[in-house]
């Protein structure tokens, strides 16, 4: 079910100098030792507030990590709720910069039967529930309505995130409401580009992927063999559009300070002219 403000109309049309990330900045995990969130929440802020993103999202986001966000980014507008049956746990938190949007609709689905039960899933699905946070959002000088849809695909089967990415595509195409606006879909999907989950974005041709040929964006810090800067390594994290827009740029942000990342995965960024 949509919250919304009434009242507000918009006409799609090109959004211009915008900033979108992708960011999964890793739940607070003991095991993490030098890269656990409590070393990495300095550098983390700096980086977010040099690159100063108009829209960021966010996936494996804590609910003390959202209280952070929410007290450290007080440029930004944070909307988010957790996955769990009591809305507890991991979110996919959005943030947008106050000054240059203003929220008219949020939505919380989950990858279900039943999408508006919280802490609903496939019954194939592993045990951890999935969610798509959606908003849309008014550019407060232009007018033009965004809409965006930040998710985080099951981790263990192939045939579940298949079934969930179709699911996510056809909930974007059966809303009516601002059909025409242009439309992100933002996260960490699971899958690199060539699996057969992702084929499932051949079927919406409308759909552009920003975040093409960028190679790995996971790397678990380095600690696994299989994973390393010389090898072979996935790029699980998407920016998809539908729209009319004109790439600029397109920048994993891969800083480490004396051995401590950002993530065990590299924020993507995209730059629309």
């Amino acid at each position: 079910m949509y919250l919304m403000r009434c009242g507000i109309t918009g006409i799609p049309t090109r959004v211009s100098n915008m900033k979108i990330v992708t960011f999964n900045i890793r739940c607070d995990c003991g095991v993490d030792q030098e890269n656990n969130f409590e070393f990495r929440k300095p550098h983390i802020l700096k980086k977010l507030l040099d690159e100063r993103p108009d829209i960021i999202c966010f996936q494996e986001v804590m609910s003390h990590m959202a209280l952070w966000l929410n007290d450290s980014l007080t440029d930004y507008h944070i909307v988010g709720c957790g996955r769990d049956e009591n809305l507890d746990g991991e979110q996919m938190t959005i943030a947008f910069r106050r000054e240059r949007f203003s929220l008219i609709a949020l939505n919380n689905f989950w990858h279900s039967d039943t999408p508006s039960v919280p802490g609903s899933h496939f019954p194939e699905q592993s045990n951890f529930p999935r969610l798509c946070t959606e908003c849309f959002l008014m550019e407060r000088k232009s007018k033009k309505i965004i809409r965006v849809v930040n998710t985080h695909l099951d981790h263990v089967s192939s045939d579940v995130r298949r079934k969930e990415l179709e699911f996510v595509m056809s909930t974007i195409r059966s809303v009516s409401m601002y059909k025409e606006s242009l439309t992100f879909l933002v996260g960490d999907l699971n899958a690199e580009p060539e699996s057969e989950e992702m084929a499932v974005m051949k079927s919406y041709p409308d759909f552009k992927c920003l975040t093409e040929d960028i190679g790995m964006t996971y790397h678990g810090y380095f600690r696994d063999d299989q994973v390393s800067m010389n090898d072979h390594s996935p790029q699980i994290d998407y920016i998809f559009v539908r729209g009319d827009v004109q790439l600029k740029s397109v920048e994993k942000w891969m800083d480490v300070h004396e051995g401590v990342y950002l993530s065990d995965h590299f924020p993507v960024s995209v730059v629309l002219e």
